[in-house]
């Protein structure tokens, strides 16, 4: 079986969000799959997310997919189905039919689905199948009338880390960026008590810059911008923006003796997950559509890293995770900042109860969520022999 893959692949280290780390994952897990992976030649994936004007987005697409409608039709290997990670604004549906037309499936994952939309943006319909990892997405799916399988994010870890760690150097441990949603969580939470939580990610010890100049707009622009949001976002996410602007921010000081330098790379990244006292996840995310202390909540990427890599996992209970996993024996929930503190209290005094979690949970991860099982349904689903 071989995959043309389109996972966020650049040469270039671009001013968004992580994504490297995409191509990795991708690339090393389909690899133990079996299953072949092939990249089209100097397209830069990446960039298609990055701040372009329109005319440069155009280029940029018009570039991007016919050089890849030209490898698929010259490479002398048979393609079998492209993967791709594809935000909305890098879609060139034409393209995507000249590959379907050449009897190429089509398969989108999509990771941020609860996060960016309410309904499945125009340009996804142009997909054979969509890869839905997030529980909350399969109704957003299901109404839309798309084709989707709920399957888990694509996660790889090396077979030297698929042990349970015998040593925790690290205390209680938070690995993330900062933001409004988080900052009122573990400010709530050490409110409670003096827990031993050292935090560790972009934008704790200081505020995060960003270095793009985004010129004035006019009371048009302006009054227009705010259209769009209601349209986008409704009257009561509008509201709460509103809203926002009048709640008091929480001064970065109050973490001041808590916050850790970030990891440096990936084996930094693993090694601070494995060997932490617990691991925290936050499943949580800030969003006008959502009040600010009810927000909405899904699945991330670290309710499998941290598992799968032996840690003694405590996360923010979301629907899909006990179907994931077995509640409080393989990994540990919380719903509140004070579940969240009696839990971090009870598992710190419980070394036996740590050492369960760490290798029930990775048994289960690694049996049952990974990268191979998901291609394996992936291609039964299609009819696409591995």
């Amino acid at each position: 079986m071989r995959i043309l893959l389109s996972c966020l692949q650049s040469d270039h280290k671009h001013p968004i969000a992580a994504y490297g780390f995409w191509e990795t994952y991708f690339k090393l897990g389909l690899e133990e799959a079996g299953v072949e992976w092939l990249q089209v030649p100097e397209v830069d994936w990446a960039k298609g997310l990055t701040k372009q004007t329109e005319t440069e987005q155009r280029a940029w697409r018009e570039e991007a997919w016919s050089r890849t409608v030209d490898y698929i039709t010259h490479t002398d290997k048979n393609v079998d189905l492209f993967l791709s990670y594809l935000f909305p604004e890098q879609i060139d549906e034409s393209a995507i039919a000249t590959i379907q037309k050449l009897g190429i499936p089509c398969v989108n994952f999509f990771c941020d689905n609860v996060r960016e939309f309410t309904t499945p943006p125009k340009t996804f319909r142009c997909f054979d199948l969509h890869w839905v990892p997030e529980y909350q997405a399969i109704s957003m799916y299901q109404d839309a009338q798309l084709p989707y399988l709920h399957l888990p994010m694509p996660m790889w870890i090396p077979p030297q880390l698929r042990t349970v760690p015998a040593e925790e150097t690290f205390p209680v441990t938070f690995v993330g960026s900062c933001d409004k949603q988080r900052k009122a969580l573990f400010a709530d939470v050490l409110s409670l008590s003096s827990l031993p939580i050292e935090i560790r990610g972009r934008g704790w010890d200081s505020p995060h810059k960003d270095t793009h100049i985004t010129p004035g707009k006019s009371l048009r622009e302006t009054f227009g911008n705010q259209l769009s949001f209601v349209a986008k976002q409704g009257i009561r996410a509008f509201g709460r923006k509103l809203a926002d602007k009048l709640r008091k921010d929480i001064s970065l000081s109050l973490f001041k003796e808590h916050i850790q330098p970030a990891p440096l790379g990936e084996d930094d990244y693993f090694h601070v997950l494995r060997h932490s006292l617990i691991t925290l996840g936050v499943n949580r995310f800030p969003s006008y559509r959502f009040p600010f202390h009810a927000p909405g909540t899904y699945s991330r990427l670290r309710d499998l890293e941290a598992p799968m890599l032996g840690a003694c996992y405590l996360t923010e209970w979301t629907e899909g995770l006990d179907q994931l996993y077995s509640i409080g024996e393989e990994i540990e929930t919380y719903r509140t900042a004070e579940e969240m503190a009696e839990k971090i209290k009870s598992l710190s005094s419980d070394q036996g109860k740590r050492n369960k979690l760490r290798a029930v949970g990775q048994k289960r991860a690694l049996a049952h969520h990974t990268l191979t099982q998901s291609i394996a349904k992936l291609s039964k689903h299609l009819g696409i022999r591995q």
